[in-house]
């Protein structure tokens, strides 16, 4: 994938913002506002295994005091760029911080295929707000997307671990979005070969981020949005006929449950390969009236794995939709059933 960012920086662009490359710098303590005291940022800096993060509580608290949308909007990124200054320096000497109009990147990588990242994501964000019409959310005004690209999988994963539960095992990933407190995505350098589809993957979970739809609803989405935006050079390993009938052999009625309620996407066997390739198929299908696929998704809830949505949009029960897909006789057991899950239900965006 390194081809298509070396032809952003090769082919001529349209004139765009300047980039703002700031050195390695003293963080930013304090961040002031008219009206208000001013935040301290140490004083709100969590230790995540030895990588800082923002209380972002205490962040909304303190802006929430201050007049005027626009000024709270600006205190929030200020407060922002802050807390990836003292991310930076803790990262090590070669991060910096760069700034295209509203893309901010956080990464060692040279100035070159930086520049062509903020680009990419910058057209990527365009392109999955028309290709999600009425679904996608836009940048608004002060709001900015930020990417951090890690050195190696040790300092992703040390940093993700801060949003994970303390127990138990969980999923490899080349990429994630962190609807935490500050929306943000990261991905490893290591990765940069695949940072076009973790890209465009990650940015359609940040645009569909104010919706609260269920996580294979979610998942399903990205995978079909990445693969729009950026289609897979590769041949798969597996023909269709092949993960049709893996497909057949793994799901059934807990499988399933786990599946609406987006904890299959999270084991670490292949009902998490499984899991996002039945939630490709099921959107794939479904978005073909993307009229109606549109109403089904702005109603769908992750509480009840969008089923009562399907009753009304879509004029049938996910559980009669599921099995004709993996070609089972209907079963009304297979329903998205809440009582049966383990745990709250996950919103997706892994």
């Amino acid at each position: 994938m390194l081809k298509l960012l070396r032809s952003l920086v090769a082919r001529p662009r349209d004139p765009a913002p300047p980039v703002d490359a700031t050195p390695q710098v003293t963080p930013t303590t304090r961040v002031t506002a008219a009206g208000v005291a001013d935040f301290d940022v140490l004083a709100h800096l969590i230790d995540a295994n030895g990588l800082p993060v923002l209380d972002w509580d205490a962040a909304q608290a303190w802006v929430a005091g201050i007049a005027g949308d626009d000024a709270q909007a600006q205190a929030w990124s200020s407060c922002e760029i802050a807390w990836l200054q003292h991310l930076g320096a803790a990262l090590g000497p070669g991060y910096r911080l760069m700034q295209r109009g509203h893309i901010v990147l956080l990464s060692s990588l040279d100035d070159r295929i930086a520049t062509a990242t903020m680009d990419f994501v910058d057209k990527t964000l365009q392109r999955i707000v028309r290709v999600l019409d009425g679904l996608a959310r836009s940048v608004q005004p002060h709001e900015q997307e930020i990417l951090i690209v890690f050195d190696d999988d040790e300092a992703y994963y040390r940093y993700l671990a801060h949003y994970y539960p303390d127990a138990g095992e969980f999923a490899a990933s080349g990429g994630v979005f962190i609807n935490a407190g500050c929306g943000h995505f990261a991905t490893v350098k290591a990765d940069l070969h695949a940072i076009e589809p973790v890209i465009a993957h990650e940015l359609t979970h940040s645009c569909l981020s104010h919706l609260p739809i269920p996580a294979w609803l979610n998942e399903g989405l990205a995978v079909n949005t990445e693969r729009r935006l950026c289609p897979p050079v590769l041949a798969p390993r597996t023909s269709p006929r092949q993960m049709h009938a893996r497909h057949q052999a793994f799901w059934g009625v807990d499988e399933i449950q786990q599946f609406w309620s987006g904890k299959s996407f999270l084991r670490t066997d292949e009902g998490n390969e499984l899991s996002y390739d039945l939630a490709r198929i099921l959107v794939s299908q479904l978005a073909g009236d993307w009229a109606r696929f549109r109403a089904f998704a702005l109603s769908a809830h992750m509480d009840d794995g969008g089923e009562a949505a399907a009753h009304e949009h879509l004029g049938l029960p996910l559980a009669d939709l599921a099995a004709a897909l993996l070609e089972r006789p209907a079963d009304a057991s297979w329903a998205p059933t809440p009582a049966r899950w383990q745990g709250e239900p996950e919103r997706g965006a892994f």
